[in-house]
């Protein structure tokens, strides 16, 4: 299936109903939630884990691909998502749920998030199953003479 940032919703939402995603969501939001309970950090709690971890595999590979394909007239809109993402709906939930754990843990978050962010983007970047992902990794390599 070709990369494409113009993708119809219809193949997008394809995309987001594939099982190895689905599944590598639920690994994901899983540790999200085991570092949520076992982290002494006081601004990682169940509640932002799946905020976060949602948006990042709605938003994640889409903006790594404007990025990869140059689509400038709608980079713009990747940043806005991507910080929306990293650091907006954090500020947001912690404004509203303790500002004190909001100003205190900010600045350390965003580099966190932001990397976590691209990991995301790099394991749901690709667009198709698992099958014709194994396919074209094994596929030999022709060689120019």
């Amino acid at each position: 299936m070709p990369m494409s940032s113009t993708l119809s919703w219809r193949t997008q939402w394809a995309e987001y109903r594939r099982p190895w995603k689905l599944s590598a969501l639920a690994v994901g939001i899983g540790l999200l939630l085991l570092g949520a309970e076992l982290t002494p950090a006081p601004d990682w709690d169940v509640p932002i884990s799946f905020i976060m971890g949602l948006l990042a595999y709605a938003t994640a590979p889409w903006s790594l691909r404007v990025l990869m394909e140059r689509q400038w007239r709608v980079l713009p809109l990747a940043v806005f998502m991507t910080w929306f993402t990293v650091d907006g709906c954090y500020a947001i939930y912690w404004y509203v749920k303790d500002p004190a754990v909001l100003e205190l843990m900010r600045d350390v978050n965003f580099l966190a998030s932001l990397t976590l962010y691209g990991m995301c983007g790099l394991v749901w970047l690709y667009q198709g199953s698992l099958r014709q992902g194994w396919q074209a990794l094994c596929q030999p390599r022709l060689s120019r003479r």
